[in-house]
């Protein structure tokens, strides 16, 4: 297991004792866990942003820390929040590192990811022109997302 999924594992593992809110001091993590500070700092940029149904506050400091909140919302807001952050274009990367996401927040299930990754990978896509796909593919699982909005009503 990578670093930063150690990292990220034990903060979720916080946020699930504390009720979806924990405060941690950089260096003491890092300490504990054996890493440098700016691997802390790197896997709260990268997985606990907004979009991935985070708030993160931080104060500087001698007594600084850094709190991370999860964002409870139902899952057709969440969902309907994921679509607005999409933008114009998206790789087949950046599709399934969001639906990984999503699976993992519990907004979709795994059928629906499968279902999701499939019509939006790059095999997908083998015969429409290169500069074309990444526009495509943002459009069509913006539509796909805010379907699964729709059959939820």
């Amino acid at each position: 297991m990578k670093m930063s999924d150690i990292v990220a594992q034990y903060i979720i593992d916080m946020l699930n004792e504390c009720d979806d809110c924990a405060e941690i001091q950089r260096n003491e993590l890092a300490g504990l866990l054996g890493c440098v500070p700016s691997q802390i700092n790197y896997v709260i940029s990268s997985r606990f942003t907004p979009e991935q149904g985070y708030i993160v506050e931080s104060r500087r400091g001698g007594g600084g820390y850094i709190k991370i909140t999860r964002i409870t919302t139902d899952r057709r807001v969440a969902i309907m929040h994921v679509v607005n952050s999409i933008g114009n274009r998206s790789s087949a990367a950046a599709a399934s590192a969001i639906l990984s996401n999503m699976m993992a927040q519990n907004m979709i299930d795994p059928t629906e990811k499968m279902l999701m990754q499939a019509a939006l990978s790059d095999t997908a896509y083998k015969d429409v022109p290169q500069e074309l796909r990444d526009a495509l593919r943002a459009s069509l699982m913006k539509n796909m997302l805010a379907t699964l909005v729709i059959l939820q009503h």
